[in-house]
C-alpha cells in the first residue's frame, strides 16, 4: 500500500521509537493513505514541510484495525485515555478514563501496525465531550466522520519499520496547507455543533450509562 508521512523534513528511513509517547497510540511512525492530509500535518506549525511517500507491505505483519467490526469507538477512546496527556479535569472524566482503560483497552504494543482514527484538535475535543458525559455514544460516532479526517496507519514494531520503502517526498507549502487544515477543523466543528443540537433518542447511551451498567468490550448494546 502507498502511505504518506507529513513532516518538516524529509525522512528516508523512519526511526523506531523516534516519535513521542503522548501520540494517539504511543510510540510509532504515523502515516496516512491521503497525500492531502500528510501535507496538512507537515504544515501544522505554520511552516513549510514535506509529504514523505512510502510503499508499505503488510505481509507477515500483525495488524490491529480499530475500525474493524470486532472493535468500537470505545476501544479507540481507551487508547487515547492511556496515551494522550491532556484531558479536561473532572471527577467524571477521571473515572471514565479509568473505566475505559480497564474494560476497553487493547494493547497496541502487541501489534506491528495499528489502524484507527486520528485525534486532531477537533476530534479530541469531541472525545472529551463524551468522556465528560456531554454527548451520547451515538453523537460521538457521528462526529468521528465529520471533517473527513480519515484513518492513520501507525508502524509500531521494528519489523513494521523494516517493511516500508521510501519513494520520495513532495513539498508542502504552509500558505496552502496550513489554511486547509484550519478550514477542515472549522468545518468539523461547525458540523459537530449541528450534531449536538439534534435531540437524543430514548435509547441513546452516555458514558455514565456505560459505567453504571457495567458494559464492557463486545456488549451488544454498544453496537
Amino acid at each position: 500500500m502507498l502511505v504518506f508521512h507529513g513532516s518538516d523534513h524529509i525522512i528516508e528511513q523512519p526511526v523506531f521509537h523516534g516519535g513521542k509517547r503522548a501520540n494517539d497510540y504511543g510510540y510509532g511512525f504515523y502515516t496516512t493513505e491521503s497525500l492531502e492530509l500528510a501535507k496538512e500535518w507537515a504544515c501544522a506549525k505554520g511552516t513549510n514541510g514535506f509529504a514523505n511517500r512510502y510503499e508499505l507491505s503488510l505481509e507477515g505483519l500483525s495488524v490491529l484495525n480499530l475500525n474493524g467490526p470486532e472493535y468500537s469507538i470505545l476501544n479507540w477512546l481507551a487508547l487515547l485515555a492511556a496515551y494522550r496527556s491532556y484531558w479536561q479535569s473532572s471527577s467524571v472524566a477521571e473515572q471514565a478514563k479509568k473505566y475505559l482503560q480497564e474494560h476497553f483497552f487493547v494493547n497496541p504494543e502487541e501489534y506491528d501496525v495499528v489502524i484507527g482514527y486520528r485525534a486532531d484538535d477537533s476530534y479530541f475535543s469531541f472525545a472529551q465531550d463524551f468522556v465528560t458525559n456531554g454527548i451520547s455514544l451515538a453523537k460521538l460516532s457521528e462526529a468521528m466522520h465529520l471533517g473527513k479526517l480519515g484513518e492513520q496507519i501507525v508502524l509500531k514494531s521494528e519489523k513494521a519499520h523494516r517493511a516500508v520503502r521510501f519513494l520520495g517526498a513532495e513539498k508542502a507549502e504552509a500558505s496552502i496547507w496550513s489554511e486547509q487544515k484550519a478550514a477542515r477543523d472549522r468545518e468539523a466543528r461547525r458540523a459537530y455543533r449541528n450534531t449536538r443540537q439534534k435531540a437524543d433518542g430514548l435509547e441513546d447511551i452516555y458514558m455514565l450509562d456505560i459505567m453504571r451498567e457495567g458494559m464492557t468490550h463486545g456488549d451488544p448494546r454498544l453496537r
